[in-house]
């Protein structure tokens, strides 16, 4: 069983900085795009960051300069720095990701169970 999961969520002031961590537990064949969501109260999920599986990068608007997804293959592992964080961005979020497993010949969408992030002085 494939399970996406994540680290690194907490409570920081406005203006600091967060590292969420994601990967995947059990045995896997390989990883295409991750990304990272997030979901606020009374809001819908939306799209943070993703990332493809060469390193092709895209932000919403919203974290544009703030926010950096990066990825180690090697360790199937997606991180999501947060620098200048507002209270805005207080919300769960979401590790994505298209995954093989093992003997698959087709990937399919997992998600982790979120990570709360909580920006408040």
């Amino acid at each position: 069983q494939v399970q996406l999961v994540e680290s690194g969520g907490g409570l920081v002031q406005p203006g600091g900085s967060l590292r969420l961590s994601c990967a995947p537990s059990g045995t896997i064949g390989s990883i295409n795009a991750m990304g990272w969501y997030r979901q606020a109260p009374g809001k819908q999920r939306e799209l943070v960051a993703t990332i493809t599986r060469g390193g092709s990068t895209s932000y919403a608007d919203s974290v544009k300069g703030r926010f950096t997804i990066s990825r180690d293959n090697a360790k199937n592992t997606v991180y999501l720095q947060m620098n200048s964080l507002k209270p805005e961005d207080t919300a769960v979020y979401y590790c994505n990701a298209d995954i093989r497993r093992v003997g698959a010949l087709s990937y399919y969408d997992y998600w982790g169970r979120g990570t709360q992030v909580t920006v408040s002085s």
